[in-house]
């Protein structure tokens, strides 16, 4: 009869331990790719919309300027490792770790800002920092982008995208690995 109940006290501790662990609400991320042979890796929190507005007046993410850049993500800052040099949409980017935030005050012409300082909290920036901006294509996709996410595609030899999707919105900036 102990041995029962031991093994029912366990179980139960099992299953209590299990449904409290559930999944965190802006989970971690990395979209990685090897282009010409050089490896490219974004780090970030994946925010969902939830039925939430995310851009816009009233948004999550506001267009105007009580902040002056999105963290592009949720929780600690986007990080942004590449392997080689490259050319970012007409930026050079040396090989090395960076922080990825986004100025969106603009709904249809989001710019892309890499910054030098990295390790921080995704609402800590410094504008000093900035290697530099690049402004990004919009599009829209054919329907809601619930989950964040960021993608780095391939468009053979050394070209290939860097892309940012989210509720009704994608940007995207070409690369060139130099």
């Amino acid at each position: 009869m102990k041995l029962f109940l031991a093994l029912a006290c366990c179980s139960l501790l099992m299953v209590g331990t299990a449904s409290a662990q559930k999944a965190p609400p802006s989970p971690a991320r990395t979209a990685t790719a090897t282009i010409d042979g050089q490896t490219l890796t974004i780090k970030y929190s994946a925010p969902s919309v939830r039925g939430r507005q995310i851009f816009g007046p009233g948004g999550l993410v506001s267009h105007d300027r009580t902040a002056p850049v999105w963290r592009a993500g949720a929780n600690a800052a986007t990080s942004f490792h590449t392997d080689a040099d490259l050319d970012l949409g007409g930026l050079s980017v040396p090989k090395g770790d960076y922080t990825l935030f986004a100025d969106v005050q603009d709904p249809d012409h989001w710019t892309l800002v890499v910054n030098k300082q990295t390790g921080q909290w995704g609402l800590t920036y410094n504008a000093s920092q900035d290697l530099g901006r690049v402004k990004m294509e919009m599009s829209t996709p054919p329907s809601l982008v619930e989950t964040l996410y960021y993608s780095i595609q391939d468009k053979g030899g050394s070209k290939g995208v860097l892309q940012l999707a989210w509720e009704h919105h994608v940007a995207s900036v070409p690369f060139t690995v130099k």
